[in-house]
């Protein structure tokens, strides 16, 4: 039986509310610790920060501890829509390589929230 999506987050140091309510398949290669998380339509999250995060039917990366790297399908609004690489959760902040690095209060992200239906990612 597999973990619930935020449960399994945060045993990895990372936000629970990372990924949308409706992001709850997603998979471990054990080898190679490739994370494939399932989101059942392209999608939004506004977080209570005012951050937004824009993702895709599959979002990728490689799991460490408190880090995800190498990802795919994530993107965040800085100026623009701007692809995501990186998040690195600490103990307070949650930070997103996106062209420059992002730091956010990592509060923001421990709510699991609705996303929002795009029509593209």
């Amino acid at each position: 039986m597999q973990k619930p999506l935020p449960e399994f987050l945060k045993e990895h140091d990372l936000p629970m509310g990372l990924f949308p309510q409706d992001a709850t398949n997603y998979e471990l290669a054990e080898d190679t610790k490739l994370l494939t998380v399932y989101i059942t339509s392209p999608c939004e999250v506004g977080f209570k920060d005012s951050s937004v995060l824009r993702f895709s039917t599959n979002v990728t990366g490689y799991l460490e501890k408190g880090k995800l790297t190498h990802v795919e399908g994530l993107k965040t609004k800085i100026l623009i829509w701007t692809k995501v690489t990186e998040v690195r959760a600490e103990a307070t902040k949650v930070h997103f390589a996106a062209g420059m690095n992002k730091t956010r209060n990592r509060d923001a992200y421990e709510v699991v929230r609705d996303g929002v239906v795009v029509d593209k990612f």
